[in-house]
């Protein structure tokens, strides 16, 4: 229940007292009283209404308690109080939930500002609107637990001094904010579908809360085309999470990948976020061009299918759009693919010395599967273990070994993809 109340109801407290930390702190306190009495009460019919009414409870003895703002405490102590003796029979749930929409919204920029870190906004989402503890979250990024806890205590403590306002940006801000809260959402779903680190190559339930962050979103913003885009892109690259390994836990490469164990319910709910996206004048948008990449994939019934020009020529599009290193290495492998391996090669061998790929695993493992295709067996393997030595993730760098010693076999026959 908790998980499923919390960020509405801390969303709902901030608005209130401004400070997400102090609301983090009173939804808690309506948590304990819950944890205290429901056992001998039971859960009641609305137990979102019951835990907000004791929370705001809860906003009255801290105003009272901290003496902030006389005039405001006089104020918000008359409006929190005459909701003391609501019945919970005739609780106002339409209007609630309108208040509680905006007020989630708010909280998703705020705990998405860019004031904070990276780390510190990551932390502080999932926190705040996944509902998860600082031991889930430190378990699925493989850190420290007092380091999350950190980070979620610095970012709060960052909002607090820098007097950011508990609102929906306006005008031309919107548009950098909502940036903000993609790339958050994005980043915790990439985390889970590929993990950076550690024994696993995925961490499912990452992708769970992110999609789930997604569709919050969507709903909240139901005209913003990108946002569509992004839910659109996660619901494609969710439905592979159960081909993407194998029965030990092994990677299994989109190609190499038992299509019949795509989830087709999330690849029909994609391709209808994707078509929301375009339908409002967004299908050119950087996330949503990714979900049309992503499209392209799930509607080949095989491998041998999938249009490999279209998906150059949409990667041509994001490369003009958002040009960076990992675009082109993207592109070069979709070239590669439509036109063969020597096109890839060629492109790849041009982006090679940018300082950003320097330390990325995935150069070397790309350049090292164009050089196998070509039969420069010697040159693929030393790349192969390359990106071996490169990757901290453990299963990612088995595979990669593995790649390396499969050059002492036979080269591929010309034209095989």
């Amino acid at each position: 229940m908790w998980r499923i109340e919390s960020a509405r109801l801390i969303a709902g407290l901030a608005r209130i007292v401004r400070d997400v930390g102090v609301a983090e702190e009173l939804a808690q306190d309506a948590l304990v009283v819950a944890l205290e009495k429901w056992p001998e009460t039971g859960v009641p019919d609305n137990p979102g209404a019951w835990l907000m009414t004791t929370a705001k409870h809860r906003a009255i003895d801290h105003f009272r308690r901290n003496k902030l703002l006389e005039r405001k405490h006089e104020e918000l102590g008359r409006e929190l109080k005459s909701q003391q003796d609501l019945a919970m029979a005739n609780f106002d749930t339409a209007n609630l939930d309108d208040d509680i929409e905006d007020d989630l919204l708010r909280l998703v920029f705020v705990s998405c500002h860019p004031v904070l870190s990276t780390e510190g906004r990551v932390s502080l989402t999932l926190r705040l609107l996944g509902g998860l503890t600082t031991q889930e979250i430190a378990r699925a990024f493989l850190v420290p637990e007092p380091t999350v806890a950190q980070r979620i205590v610095r970012a709060k403590r960052t909002l607090t001094e820098a007097r950011v306002p508990f609102e929906v940006p306006r005008g031309p801000d919107l548009a950098a904010r909502l940036s903000s809260v993609l790339e958050v959402i994005y980043l915790i779903f990439n985390e889970g579908y590929s993990a950076t680190a550690g024994e696993d190559w995925m961490r499912p339930a990452l992708c769970e809360d992110a999609l789930r962050l997604g569709r919050i979103l969507a709903g909240l913003v139901p005209k913003v085309a990108e946002v569509h885009g992004l839910v659109a892109l996660m619901e494609i690259q969710a439905s592979r999470i159960h081909a993407r390994v194998g029965p030990k836990g092994e990677p299994i490469l989109l190609l190499d990948q038992n299509r019949t164990r795509w989830d087709h319910v999330l690849i029909r709910r994609g391709l209808a976020a994707l078509q929301r996206a375009e339908d409002l004048g967004g299908g050119l948008g950087p996330y949503a061009l990714q979900a049309a990449i992503a499209a392209c994939h799930a509607r080949a019934r095989t491998a041998a299918e999938t249009d490999w020009e279209r998906i150059a020529a949409l990667y041509d599009a994001l490369a003009q759009l958002m040009p960076s290193p990992i675009v082109e290495l993207n592109r070069a492998v979709a070239i590669a693919m439509a036109f063969g391996p020597a096109a890839g090669l060629e492109l790849i061998d041009t982006i090679a010395s940018e300082p950003s790929l320097k330390s990325y695993h995935l150069l070397p493992s790309v350049r090292g599967d164009f050089l196998f295709k070509l039969g420069r067996l010697a040159e693929a393997q030393a790349e192969f273990q390359r990106a071996a030595s490169l990757t901290r993730n453990a299963r990612e760098r088995a595979f990669l070994l593995d790649r390396a010693l499969a050059c002492g076999a036979e080269p591929p026959q010309p034209g095989a993809p």
